[in-house]
């Protein structure tokens, strides 16, 4: 057995040599299980990643092979959803800006308080779009009635959800105070939020992303914001992780930014991990995993 325990992530070429020989192998995110390395891997015979989502993952390749794939779903909904109205309500209510601005000596009493200081966007009462309506987007809903706010709701396979009203993707853009993805990266997701679907947002609205990087064009991004088009933007996830220095939406002042850690408190991660090893452990017992990605390699 190998274990990674370095410092940062670890390198392919150290994956590759590591799992020569190996029957199993768990992973995290950041790990890009790819099909040249499965296709240079004979012995393997079962994956288990630690996350839900399976973008660095090929999972057709794995399937072909009959190598099942076990991922920890349900567990980070309300985690994330959490995270996601944090990142709403600092962005709107420029929570980061203001924070800075205490620490880095600006309040004082030339500056201590004006009509306009730190005004920012009202939560309460306005209209919220979802765009991807599982269980995480489901889980931001209900906390958005907290709010009192209309949630608008687009998913590609229609949903009748209490609270939500079901709109086209054009509706939801053009009508939506804020909006949140929480749609997977997939081939039809990639991109989705290109320059012309941003440009087509209400004005003056506020961009969440806790679902992946690449869902969002993050250049048309941080021009619609420069520009004054829309408001700010929270966002958790990046194209490319982690992100780049000379990334334009972290020179502007609207955006909040965190380090993909949408999941990230102790509890949630602990049954992430507990999910992981539920998945390794029916592998290795001739069981299908619990949580499977690709049950079809069973039948």
């Amino acid at each position: 057995m190998y274990v990674w325990t370095q410092s940062g992530l670890l390198p392919a070429a150290v994956l590759a040599e590591q799992l020569s020989g190996c029957k199993g192998l768990l992973c995290l995110l950041t790990d890009q299980i790819s099909r040249p390395l499965i296709d240079s891997l004979p012995e393997l015979e079962f994956v288990s990643s630690m996350s839900v989502g399976v973008d660095h993952v090929d999972v057709a390749a794995l399937t072909e092979r009959g190598i099942p794939l076990g991922h920890t779903p349900g567990v980070l909904v309300d985690t994330t959803a959490d995270a996601a109205f944090a990142l709403l309500l600092s962005a709107a209510r420029r929570i980061v800006e203001a924070d800075q601005y205490v620490k880095q000596g600006n309040w004082r009493d030339e500056k201590a308080w004006s009509p306009d200081f730190f005004t920012g966007k009202d939560v309460s009462g306005a209209t919220l779009g979802i765009i991807g309506l599982g269980a995480i987007g489901q889980a931001v809903a209900k906390r958005a009635a907290g709010f009192g706010m209309r949630v608008l709701g687009f998913n590609r396979s229609t949903r009748e959800i209490e609270g939500i009203e079901n709109v086209s993707l054009e509706q939801l853009l053009l009508r939506s105070d804020f909006v949140s993805l929480h749609v997977a990266l997939t081939p039809e997701t990639v991109n989705l939020m290109n320059a012309d679907r941003i440009a087509s947002m209400k004005p003056g609205a506020v961009l969440v992303n806790t679902a992946r990087g690449g869902i969002v064009d993050e250049h048309a991004l941080a021009e619609a914001l420069r520009n004054g088009q829309l408001y700010a933007a929270g966002i958790d996830v990046f194209e490319k992780e982690p992100v780049e220095a000379d990334n334009p939406l972290l020179s502007l002042p609207n955006v909040v930014v965190a380090p993909h850690i949408g999941s990230a408190t102790v509890l949630t991660r602990a049954k992430m991990a507990d999910l992981a090893v539920e998945n390794i452990i029916a592998a290795l017992s001739g069981q299908p995993m619990p949580h499977c990605v690709n049950p079809e390699v069973y039948s």
